[in-house]
């Protein structure tokens, strides 16, 4: 499913997210929507942290915080994967528009009032879906990560979409769904009425 967007738009990104494909800019500059088969996604009740970053949660090493800098978050996924990165300039803006909206949300993991690390995504009903994560301290990720799951299960949500799956992912107990599968959990969950922050 190609289509490149003259200039893209909020409302074009959010629709997109309900037929389950989300943008990223190819090398050539232009943005296209992706889908993927299978779909990585958290189960939320199945989530595992491994015991060594429950402690490093517990320790309170970092300060984590919600929405205090969204593009800084954004912007620091996008340097973190210098050459490879499919974030740009027009996705960086079109995503701080549609965290004024309230849609596009950050979780970040200060130390020393530093952005040591973090992770955003957007939110449309009961999902939450994850688009990138970058740290520049060990574990700083990790730790947003396990806050965003305690997040989403407190308020509910029933979906954590990380487009792929990683071995990093798998850790946390992250599993594939064929596409018919992962649409199906997907209405299920932007008919649900839900809050991020």
């Amino acid at each position: 499913m190609h289509m490149s967007a003259h200039r893209l738009e909020p409302d074009t990104v959010l629709l997109a997210y309900t037929q389950g494909a989300f943008p990223m800019t190819d090398r050539d500059g232009v943005t296209r929507w992706y889908t993927a088969d299978p779909r990585g996604v958290i189960p939320l009740n199945a989530f595992h942290i491994p015991r060594t970053l429950g402690q490093i949660v517990r320790q309170k090493r970092f300060d984590v915080r919600i929405n205090s800098n969204f593009p800084k978050t954004m912007r620091a996924c996008m340097t973190a994967h210098p050459g490879g990165s499919w974030i740009s300039e027009d996705l960086i803006r079109v995503y701080s528009e549609l965290h004024g909206m309230g849609y596009a949300h950050s979780v970040e993991a200060w130390k020393d009032g530093e952005l040591a690390g973090g992770l955003y995504g957007v939110t449309i009903g009961g999902a939450f879906f994850g688009e990138s994560m970058f740290h520049v301290q060990r574990d700083a990720s990790k730790v947003a990560l396990v806050h965003l799951v305690e997040r989403l299960r407190e308020r509910k949500f029933t979906l954590l979409d990380t487009q792929a799956s990683t071995a990093h992912l798998e850790r946390f107990g992250c599993i594939e769904l064929p596409a018919d599968e992962y649409m199906s959990r997907l209405r299920k969950a932007l008919n649900l009425q839900r809050k991020f922050d």
